[in-house]
């Protein structure tokens, strides 16, 4: 079923343009948030706990921008699959590369961490043409290998490489062992699969258990962490803003680098709350104890 809705829907859809894809966004939007419903009590229960403070009303403005902007999401996801290389440097760029220029000039790689913020798909294909260290999307696998198998195509049509977190630590050992620079794209507001081995932290207003990974690899190999904030500035166009997390991981105290990297991405979420992804069970580990 994946196969013959991505093969015989998907791809003619996305030899269209952007501009005459977008508009199916009043439709897409219609059956996600009022017909389909998308994990409606998800996305409520993670806005209630995250904003208590606000209004019902205050919310449900929130619930619906959300529902909008992932409508957006779906029909960027089916233009990725042919999108022109010119095109998307045109929609997905990065104005100031300083950081990572400056760490591949000492042949250093870097760690991009980030989240499920604005279009992070564009992101993964983008990356490896955006800076000069080769591209690298780590992330968990999906749990449809039909669907995986075409994303990943997508993903690495323009020169990006993609593992997951099983061979991770190859892919780290390989690239750092052969001193080859490269640009590690990290998503780390994933739930962690294993409450015992993530940093416990207060985050919008939950005890939250954040991924270790990036850190822990940072350290290992003494990868300078970046983190990078997408912008929208209009739609169909989004700018990638980066800053220091660290130069020198093993320099910084333990779980500072998550710690910092936690609250970076809660003052992003804070400002435009509507483009993070809030139908992601994010909280769904029982967690007992902050550490940090």
């Amino acid at each position: 079923m994946t196969f013959f809705f991505i093969f015989f829907l998907c791809y003619p859809l996305a030899a269209l343009p952007l501009a005459v894809l977008y508009l199916l966004l009043p439709v897409v939007y219609v059956v996600v948030n009022h017909v389909v419903r998308y994990r409606r009590k998800v996305v409520d229960d993670n806005l209630l706990r995250s904003f208590p403070e606000l209004t019902v009303k205050e919310r449900r403005r929130i619930r619906n921008r959300y529902y909008w902007h992932l409508s957006q999401i779906a029909v960027e996801m089916i233009k990725m699959l042919l999108i022109p290389k010119r095109a998307l440097r045109y929609r997905y760029h990065c104005d100031d590369k300083s950081l990572p220029e400056k760490f591949f000039n000492e042949g250093r790689s870097v760690i991009l961490m980030s989240s499920h913020y604005n279009n992070w798909e564009w992101m993964i294909v983008a990356l490896d043409g955006m800076f000069p260290q080769h591209g690298i999307g780590v992330g968990k696998a999906n749990s449809d290998k039909v669907f995986e198998k075409w994303v990943n195509r997508a993903r690495t049509r323009r020169g990006t490489e993609v593992c997951f977190a099983d061979t991770a630590r190859e892919v780290f050992a390989h690239y750092e062992g052969e001193h080859i620079p490269a640009a590690y794209m990290m998503l780390a507001d994933q739930s962690p699969s294993n409450p015992k081995k993530c940093y416990v932290t207060k985050f919008l207003n939950q005890t939250t258990g954040v991924i270790y990974g990036p850190e822990y690899f940072a350290r290992k190999y003494d990868i300078p962490v970046l983190y990078y904030e997408v912008v929208k500035e209009r739609i169909g166009k989004y700018r990638v803003d980066i800053q220091l997390i660290t130069e020198h991981p093993n320099d910084e105290e333990p779980y500072a680098i998550t710690q910092k990297y936690t609250e970076l991405l809660e003052r992003t979420i804070r400002r435009k709350p509507e483009y993070w992804i809030w139908s992601h069970r994010r909280w769904k580990l029982k967690l007992l104890e902050v550490r940090g």
